[in-house]
């Protein structure tokens, strides 16, 4: 058998939640945190899930392809041939739009095996509210093009998508050797419009230091999609991970879910660059003074666990003459991100105005002299 996990096979999980109304299917419902059937109206409850401590999966056995069958599923995926995000979708559709960039896709393209979520973070916010969030911070953009403004107006439905993210925690230990710096002042003679004066001038004395800092890293978010620009999901950060709740698939039920195109091993690396950065700034609070040099850190890392999440995301794709527009709306808290779209007929009018001003004001100081 491989060692690699995504090798192994199993059964393709696929869940459905039919309503036990109508026989429709439910969907989670954020506002009133339960299962809901839009074709009857029917609100069914939740089930019960035990509030333990979301348990953290050994990296190293993860990479040597060791994790328990328990831990891997096989999701039916469809690839969009544009962008090459993987996401689920209903088995009953066959047809439909990438949800990242709009491009026409047939939904048959197979079944993924991946390491299983461990945690989700619930929608907190309705379509309605998203929607209302992405036309207001498209209402600020005065230099928007009226016309994309009215198209987002018209109520396109958008897509709630679960995003996928790698967290990593690490016990980290580092020895250090560098200088401390410490400003004094030297006061000196300096001529100047032939006349003496005295100038102090900031000198700095260096010393030889070395120590050694510890940090437990906990939870080091990592995105682990390249389907959307690295600025979009940033901007919507931050995220509250305190309220992620065990996975279960009923979250799920009405969205979208995209599975994770960057692998483990590729997120800890992005991972260690935080971490570094982080112990870089211990390091120089360590050697203390007015200035530091780092001249060497040696840091070992012990204990690395990980967890495969999912984040909720609002996204909406609009084409508009011609031009792709997306928008990304924090499910949790609201955040808009989206790209900036410009008219060219406002920015002439803003030139033109400009121009009208600085001339007005320049013939004013002119009849002033």
């Amino acid at each position: 058998m491989s060692d690699n996990p995504l090798d192994k096979t199993a059964p393709e999980v696929e869940h459905r939640f039919p309503c036990d109304n109508c026989g429709s299917d439910l969907r989670f419902d954020p506002q009133d945190n339960a299962l809901k059937c839009d074709y009857c109206g029917n609100v069914q409850p939740m089930l019960e899930t035990v509030k333990s401590t979301i348990r953290e999966l050994d990296f190293r056995s993860a990479l040597r392809g060791a994790l328990e069958d328990t831990e891997m599923e096989d999701t039916r995926v469809s690839k969009c041939p544009n962008c090459g995000a993987q996401f689920e979708f209903d088995p009953n559709i066959h047809a439909a739009e990438c949800p990242f960039c709009a491009t026409p896709i047939v939904t048959d393209t197979g079944t993924r095996r991946q390491i299983k979520p461990r945690a989700v973070l619930p929608f907190e916010i309705a379509e309605r509210d998203a929607q209302k969030a992405m036309v207001d911070w498209l209402g600020k953009r005065w230099f928007a093009p009226n016309g994309l403004k009215e198209y987002s107006k018209k109520g396109r439905k958008l897509v709630g998508i679960y995003v996928p993210y790698w967290t990593y925690d690490a016990d980290t230990k580092t020895s250090y050797t560098g200088q401390r710096g410490k400003i004094y002042y030297e006061t000196r003679t300096v001529m100047r419009d032939d006349k003496r004066h005295q100038q102090r001038v900031a000198k700095t004395r260096w010393s030889t230091v070395g120590g050694r800092v510890a940090r437990f890293f906990d939870d080091v978010l990592v995105l682990a999609s390249t389907s959307l620009p690295k600025s979009y999901t940033d901007a919507l950060a931050p995220w509250h991970l305190a309220q992620l709740a065990p996975y279960t698939p009923e979250y799920l039920a009405g969205f979208r879910a995209e599975g994770y195109t960057v692998d483990l091993e590729q997120g800890f690396q992005e991972a260690r660059a935080k971490m570094d950065a982080m112990i870089t700034r211990d390091i120089r609070f360590d050697i203390g003074g007015d200035k530091q040099r780092i001249t060497s850190a040696d840091t070992t890392v012990k204990d690395v666990t990980f967890k495969h999440i999912l984040l909720p995301v609002w996204m909406a794709v609009y084409k508009y003459r011609g031009k792709t527009y997306r928008f990304v709306v924090n499910g949790q808290t609201g955040t808009v991100k989206g790209e900036r779209p410009y008219s060219s007929v406002k920015i002439t009018i803003a030139v033109i105005i400009g121009l009208l001003v600085a001339v007005a004001v320049g013939y004013g100081m002119a009849l002033n002299q």
